[in-house]
């Protein structure tokens, strides 16, 4: 192999051909009713003297941990790499199937993205980058109207060595990917999917585009057909200023890793859960029953905190850098890891090998609400903790973050 950093791409549908039950949405029946948009996965692999590894990206709202890893290991077994090799980035559409109750699901979307992964190995072809940076005005902070917001669109620019023709265009961007609302039961890959056809068309390459810290970021339109295409065409206008100017160069830096780091959640006197439980209810209509029973349980085998260990996982390649966690972080991490690191390309997103609970800042900790406590009376069945992690855990992540960095 050339010095010449290689890149394969490929594109597969996994669509599911009936109906299916679907996840995003807190509803009695998520039964889907049809197809609206299609729903792909986009396999990259990389190759480099020193490196070979694997950027995914998944039209759904995100596995967990566990099925994550397994589809990782399944792809692993497929390159010959390890698992920290391998980066699942979702979409986190809420209009997607719920792979848990769904098992044949899953099986055909694994089977789907292997094919896609040998379909990539063959396709492998020198290339050249180019990091861009732009800011788009497609998301609110769903917390605060007024509250900060990461507004920057990381664009990654990829060019054949040979001849300078676009390959590849990578983005990452901050906003809840549920423009459709729970009025929609059709199958959707949401405003992500509308972006990458109106990109693709535009510029003649595929776009793959990845989820930044959009847990507390809700889109700037949304409810309706129009409100998806005004969102793609905020971020195509956004990107437009910068495509041109991009200069792909030689790719000196390419790697892939990860760290792993032990968080905790105290779990909340018998008390405080009937105080949250009753809160849950009267501002968000949630049944906290079961949650009730399951802290109960806990404070019967006399467990007052858990433990859960978090991948952090980075993709550098030259002076830029995605890096993400399961968790729906709130968009004030990612700029505070960008101001500690001084590097505006360093972009840190939620969703990445899976989607577990929601990690607020100290100052959002403090305020409760859905993102904080109201969700996990629902999904602590998937997340393995009945509380989010602690709030001192945003600002260890920042620091462990920008030490590695």
């Amino acid at each position: 192999m050339k010095n010449n950093v290689l890149l394969g791409f490929s594109e597969v549908d996994i669509t599911p051909s009936s109906n299916l039950q679907t996840i995003g949405f807190n509803r009695k029946d998520n039964m889907s009713k049809g197809v609206l948009h299609k729903l792909f996965a986009q396999i990259s692999v990389w190759y480099s003297k020193e490196e070979k590894c694997c950027l995914i990206a998944i039209d759904h709202i995100g596995f967990s941990c566990h099925e994550a890893d397994l589809l990782r290991d399944l792809i692993g077994n497929k390159l010959g790499i390890t698992r920290d090799k391998i980066m699942l980035c979702f979409s986190h559409t809420h209009s997607a199937p719920n792979i848990s109750i769904e098992p044949e699901y899953f099986s055909f979307l694994c089977n789907q993205v292997i094919l896609g992964v040998s379909e990539a190995e063959r396709n492998l072809e020198p290339i050249k980058a180019a990091w861009g940076i732009v800011e788009a005005d497609i998301g609110i902070n769903r917390r605060d109207d007024n509250g900060i917001l990461d507004r920057r669109v990381a664009v990654l620019k990829i060019a054949h060595a040979e001849n300078s023709n676009l390959k590849l265009l990578i983005l990452r961007l901050t906003a809840h990917a549920n423009v459709l609302l729970r009025d929609n039961y059709l199958i959707s890959s949401d405003f992500i999917g509308v972006t990458r056809n109106l990109l693709e068309e535009k510029y003649g390459c595929k776009v793959m585009i990845t989820q930044g810290a959009s847990g507390n970021v809700k889109p700037k339109y949304s409810g309706s057909l129009q409100a998806l295409d005004k969102m793609a065409i905020e971020i195509k206008n956004s990107i437009d200023k910068c495509i041109e100017n991009l200069k792909p160069q030689t790719i000196k830096n390419l790697s892939m890793f990860s760290q792993k780091e032990s968080f905790f959640a105290d779990v909340p006197t018998v008390e405080q859960a009937k105080k949250i439980s009753a809160e849950a209810m009267n501002e968000n209509n949630i049944d906290g029953t079961n949650w009730l029973k399951e802290i109960n349980r806990l404070h019967s085998e006399a467990i007052r905190q858990q433990c859960k260990e978090i991948e952090i996982q980075f993709f550098k390649l030259n002076e830029g850098c995605l890096c993400g966690v399961t968790n729906e972080i709130m968009c004030e991490i990612a700029v505070d890891v960008a101001k500690v690191c001084n590097n505006e390309l360093i972009y840190l997103g939620g969703y990445t090998n899976g989607c577990d609970g929601y990690l607020p800042t100290a100052e959002e900790y403090d305020k409760g609400g859905y993102e904080v406590l109201h969700s996990y009376l629902i999904y602590y069945i998937y997340h393995g903790t009945v509380m989010p992690l602690n709030r001192d855990t945003a600002s260890k992540l920042v620091k462990l973050i920008s030490k590695q960095l």
